[in-house]
């Protein structure tokens, strides 16, 4: 089993990564593969709605920045954590740009019926909105989202204030045992032939006709 984790900050060892390093100890002791995308300091270009995409399965120029890349890896994994420092409420704008593109290319086969998570983490406030916004990616794919003993939050105004929020740490534990337990648990229903759901599509109903 592999878990994919995108670092929507710009520091590659501030608080979001001190975050998911407390799960990567879980998912190392599980047997877990895990490989962070750390998005960095770079620029990362908002999606156009080109198009070109719907005839490629590629984001027109994502591999420039690792959009397409991305898709590559994540059509072969297995659970998916997207973490993101707090900016004004929301998400950073490269995690943003980067999900928006990577999901309106790649469609929902790549991330259906596989474990997501979202962490939001900030030095006071502000992180309900951006941890509702990060699951909004999941929700619209039919992905099962995994939770924790208490909403995927971490506090600090950098890794070592992070590593002293206790129940920021013992959350992110938890988080990466129940995606753990859920992924093992689709794996097995898997091989015992239980069915995917048989979603019904077509129907697309604009506000204005």
């Amino acid at each position: 089993m592999k878990v994919l984790l995108v670092n929507g900050s710009s520091h590659a060892h501030g608080t979001t990564m001190r975050a998911l390093e407390e799960m990567i100890q879980i998912f190392d002791a599980e047997g877990v593969e895990t490989e962070v995308i750390q998005l960095g300091a770079q620029a990362y270009k908002d999606c156009l709605q080109c198009g070109a995409c719907r005839k490629t399965g590629k984001c027109a120029f994502g591999d420039d920045d690792g959009v397409n890349a991305f898709i590559d890896k994540a059509r072969e994994a297995d659970g998916f954590v997207f973490a993101s420092p707090t900016y004004y409420a929301h998400p950073s704008g490269r995690i943003f740009s980067f999900l928006d593109r990577v999901f309106f290319a790649a469609g929902k086969d790549v991330f259906r019926y596989k474990v997501g998570a979202a962490v939001a983490v900030a030095r006071r406030g502000g992180n309900s909105a951006n941890f509702d916004a990060l699951n909004k990616y999941f929700t619209i794919s039919e992905m099962p989202v995994a939770s924790s003993t208490y909403w995927n939050m971490a506090h600090g105004h950098n890794a070592e204030e992070a590593a002293q929020d206790a129940e920021g740490m013992q959350t992110m534990r938890n988080l990466a045992r129940n995606m753990v337990w859920m992924m093992r648990c689709f794996a097995a229903g898997k091989a015992a032939g239980v069915p995917y759901p048989a979603s019904e599509y077509g129907a697309v109903t604009n506000f204005i006709r």
